[in-house]
Formats: structure tokens, C-alpha cells, sequence
């Protein structure tokens, strides 16, 4: 299928952005990167996406696709070049959406939850949480790989898209907060190896969120977004 037409709407710094980039990647796909705001509700924004107005939003043609995880989706049945995103199994898919919801819908509010908690005590609780949300998601990639390197086998799949978008964010945390290890050798080894093989991967390294620069632009988009509620 040919690659024009291609545009990919939101901030590089959004892990939901991220995944496309990562699927896109993988998939060999030219696009172009439209940078937006994500605290700013453009009209063109709107207009792509009136049902939630955020970012990411896919245009290929003159089609709009929104919500990332149905982006992945799209982009994996659209291009059959290169390797698949989905598992091909049906069970394995169902496994592989399951777990994707588990890090929107649980492991992600609480890495957030923990950034803007202040109290240190309410903060470690929060951790605590987290670790053990990823515990599960740590017993989840030794179900899903099968002894392999990534959650999707051999090679990257749907669910290392769907996490892996987040460990940009994780190291960042812990930059922030050195007591609160998340990517723990110790506790979660083989998500720990899993994050560095990721970032060393050929398919999606590029696309992979640099934690300085990932840390630098959350930081000015703070301070943008304080400025604009003044």
C-alpha cells in the first residue's frame, strides 16, 4: 500500500502519540508529524477528533483515525508490510488488548497519581501500587512471550507498543523521585531486560522516547500550561 498521505496529529512527548510513531516505524510507513498542543483545543484539532479533541489523531488520505490503541490497529491492517503487530492467534490477540486496557485503564492513572501526589507517605502508597501493578504486568510478559524478548515473541508486538510508550516516562520518574524504582533488576527482571532490548531494537529505537529530552519537554509544557491558566 502506498505511504503518502500520511499524517500523524500531537506532541511527540505524548506516550498515545509515541505508540503511533512506534507502529508506524515498524511498519516502515512515511508520515508526517504534525506538532500540536495538547493543552490547546484547536479548531483543526477539533475538527479531526470532535468526539474526545485530543491528540493522537491518524490522517491517511483525508480519513481521520483517533484513540491510539485503534491507531496501532489500524496501521497493522492497513500495511501487511513488515512484521505483524497483532498476534495472529486469537486468543493471544485477546490476551494482548486485554493487558493494553489493564496499562491505560490501571498502570498508567497510578504512574500519574504518583507525579502529582506532594506528601511523601500518600506517595509511597501510590508506589506501592504502581510496583504492583507492574508485577503483573511483569507476569504477563513471561506468559505472553514464551520464553522469547518481547511481549509480541521474537519481535515487537501490540502490547510492548502499548507499554513500551510508557518507559520514557518510568525512567523519568525516576529521575525525579531516585527512592521510587520502577524498572527494578530485582523485583520486575524481566520487564527491566525487556526495557533495554526495546531500546536497542532496530524496528522501533527511533522511535523510542529519550528520557532527557522526554523530562526537558514535559517541563516546558508545564510551565506552558501554567502560563496559559494564569
Amino acid at each position: 500500500m502506498a505511504t503518502s498521505g500520511v499524517k500523524l496529529y500531537g506532541g511527540r512527548p505524548s506516550p498515545y502519540v509515541n505508540r503511533v510513531e512506534m507502529a508506524l516505524e515498524m511498519k516502515s510507513v512515511d508520515y508526517e508529524l504534525v506538532e500540536m498542543n495538547p493543552y490547546e483545543k484547536s479548531e483543526l484539532l477539533i475538527k479531526l477528533n470532535p468526539i474526545h479533541k485530543k491528540v493522537p489523531v491518524l490522517v491517511h488520505g483525508d480519513r481521520p483515525i483517533c484513540e491510539s490503541l485503534i491507531i496501532v490497529q489500524y496501521i497493522d491492517d492497513a500495511w501487511t508490510n513488515g512484521p505483524s503487530i497483532l498476534p495472529t492467534d486469537p486468543y493471544d490477540r485477546a490476551i494482548a488488548r486485554f493487558w493494553a486496557a489493564f496499562v491505560d485503564d490501571k498502570f498508567f492513572p497510578l504512574l500519574r497519581q504518583m507525579r502529582d501526589t506532594k506528601e511523601e507517605e500518600a506517595k509511597r502508597l501510590v508506589f506501592e501500587k504502581v510496583l504492583e501493578a507492574f508485577v503483573l504486568l511483569e507476569g504477563a510478559f513471561i506468559t505472553c512471550s514464551k520464553g522469547k524478548a518481547f511481549f509480541g515473541g521474537d519481535t515487537v508486538g501490540y502490547l510492548d507498543i502499548a507499554l513500551g510508550s510508557f518507559v520514557g516516562y518510568l525512567r523519568v520518574s525516576e529521575m525525579m523521585n531516585a527512592n521510587y524504582k520502577i524498572l527494578d533488576e530485582t523485583k520486575t527482571p524481566c520487564l527491566a531486560g525487556w526495557a533495554e532490548r526495546l531500546y536497542s531494537d532496530s524496528l522501533v529505537k527511533d522511535a523510542m522516547l529519550d528520557p532527557h529530552k522526554l523530562l526537558e519537554s514535559l517541563t516546558k509544557l508545564q510551565a506552558l500550561s501554567k502560563t496559559d491558566s494564569d
